[in-house]
């Protein structure tokens, strides 16, 4: 179940009738009590156990905070073990899934709730609605487009969520030395290279959201 009443009258109003793309409700103050956390991440559990174990770890966190798990809603890899893992520990989670996704079997059908959306960016803009922050664990294309849809956002001062990698195992090592590349070279401000935060591990993730 949804806890803000206004966020299904959002969601009719935005793919019932035309609507503006990006809404409002996707800005979160700096000081609003975090709700709900979103959780980008791969489809597969990549190569190294970390990977997984980290996903539960963050999974178990999340509803130890007392917080809400919103996501991709699909039942396999990294995002099915953070989503089972929120779950047995008392979280509610809540599935956002394309449309385009929804004969492929990958659907999580034991979640609080699992909402239906027509394409890949109606998902993206659905989660953001709900999230209160982004957590991103290791992932590919996809996970990588998430994030750095939600970091521009921030950039454009659309909304003031913490976005947040979780660098397991140094996954995201890489990504971070291009990206100080991109301050380096001129194409993007030191201040905005900012909004992107790092943790070393779950445990430090959910501490940055709460501030606990």
């Amino acid at each position: 179940m949804l806890e803000n009443p206004s966020d299904d009258a959002h969601f009719a109003a935005r793919f019932g009738q035309a609507a503006p793309r990006y809404s409002k409700d996707i800005m979160t103050t700096a000081n609003q009590t975090r709700r709900r956390v979103a959780v980008y991440c791969g489809s597969a559990d990549g190569t190294n156990s970390a990977f997984r174990a980290e996903a539960t770890a963050l999974g178990k966190a999340i509803a130890a905070a007392g917080l809400g798990l919103v996501y991709g809603g699909a039942n396999i890899g990294l995002m099915g073990a953070v989503a089972d893992a929120a779950l047995a520990s008392g979280a509610e989670v809540t599935g956002v899934l394309p449309e385009v996704l929804a004969g492929k079997e990958i659907a999580h059908t034991g979640l609080t709730a699992l909402e239906m959306v027509p394409t890949m960016h109606e998902r993206k803009a659905r989660m953001a609605v709900l999230a209160d922050a982004f957590l991103v664990l290791p992932g590919g294309y996809g996970t990588l487009d998430e994030l750095m849809e939600a970091v521009t956002w921030a950039q454009l001062g659309m909304h003031t969520k913490p976005c947040i990698l979780i660098n397991t195992a140094g996954y995201w090592n890489g990504l971070l030395a291009f990206l100080d590349s991109t301050v380096e070279a001129g194409f993007l401000k030191s201040e905005n290279r900012q909004l992107l935060l790092v943790a070393g591990s779950a445990i430090d993730a959910i501490e940055m959201v709460t501030g606990k």
